[in-house]
């Protein structure tokens, strides 16, 4: 049922005509997310309930207040501006951009893997699409919050052990490019969007079923699969953006809008700051291939069968921007 609510919550959010709809929206999807991180065995997930709770609440407040001082003062352009950037702030609040970043990995740090799909994913959705639908977009606080994200996300992540905070982290990164698409061409951030929920979705299914939490275990667990550590070192590649595989595809669009619009250096920043979020996945990659794997185990025919499925899949989605490549050329 609070599955449900939460997809309602979402949908009501971002097919709304009135802000004050959204915002209804808004909080449908925060009391229906309690229950979920809350359902677990996990006692640091209701820590990180709690810490949520407060963190969305305050959003909340700050939205609502600027949605009602904007409907009463429609005439004062420049007081509208400042309740503009109100209205952005609670916004980046309740998706977790930098530099309103701090609640994010610390809550990741202690909810459950689907529970962290749904945080890096699903709850994206509404605050990204209510930027995108707001009329009254300021360019240069918008571009300070790009800045902030992939810098952040960058130094913070290099120092982590924890998964979940590296993904969090990582989510970081993402929004920033995001909202970078998101300025120009408002299809490109839905194509990074659903490419980033794919990606993301092959990694924490992985780590989800070997139950791993921390980098120490991550290939110990994998020594006696090989495959499988193949296609998350990959998974780990694409979500880094490298060539040839699908995560290069939205980074790649998004740049090519940015030299379009001439904004070298907005461009140049987010390139280097993401190559230091390459660097930490590049690390967990090395860790993977310095690690020795004994092909000499047997490996039980019925336990392998459940990955069948995951290897076809994973070769598809990685090897799918060649095809993409082949398509638009064709078109």
């Amino acid at each position: 049922m609070f599955s449900l609510t939460l997809i309602l919550g979402t949908l009501i959010s971002i097919s709304s005509y009135s802000w004050l709809g959204m915002w209804l929206g808004l909080e449908i999807n925060l009391l229906s997310i309690i229950p979920l991180m809350s359902n677990s065995k996990n006692p640091m997930a209701s820590e990180a309930t709690m810490k949520y709770f407060i963190t969305q609440t305050l959003a909340s407040i700050i939205l609502l207040f600027s949605i009602i001082t904007m409907s009463i003062n429609m005439n004062y352009i420049i007081f509208n501006n400042s309740l503009s950037l109100i209205f952005m702030t609670s916004l980046f609040i309740k998706m977790g951009a930098a530099p309103f970043h701090f609640w994010f990995p610390e809550i990741m740090e202690g909810l459950s893997w689907m529970n962290s799909f749904i945080m890096l994913t699903w709850q994206k959705i509404a605050p990204m699409t209510l930027i995108s639908y707001s009329s009254f977009k300021n360019l240069n606080y918008l571009f300070m919050i790009v800045i902030f994200s992939s810098m952040i996300s960058g130094i913070m992540g290099m120092n982590q052990t924890n998964m979940r905070k590296i993904l969090a982290y990582s989510s970081i990164n993402h929004i920033s490019w995001m909202l970078t698409s998101m300025l120009f061409f408002e299809m490109i951030w839905i194509y990074y969007f659903m490419i980033y929920t794919i990606i993301s979705f092959n990694i924490i299914i992985i780590l989800k079923k070997f139950n791993i939490f921390y980098m120490s275990q991550l290939f110990s667990s994998f020594n006696n699969y090989p495959i499988i550590k193949f296609f998350f070192m990959l998974n780990f590649m694409s979500l880094g953006g490298l060539p040839p595989f699908l995560g290069f595809l939205p980074k790649w669009l998004t740049i090519q809008i940015l030299i379009k619009m001439e904004l070298f250096s907005l461009s140049l920043i987010i390139i280097i700051m993401t190559l230091i979020t390459l660097f930490f996945y590049m690390r967990i990659i090395t860790m993977g291939i310095i690690m020795n794997t004994d092909h000499n185990l047997t490996i039980k025919n019925s336990y392998m069968k459940q990955f069948n499925n995951i290897y076809l899949i994973n070769f598809i989605i990685l090897m799918s921007l060649l095809l993409i490549t082949i398509m638009f050329n064709m078109y």
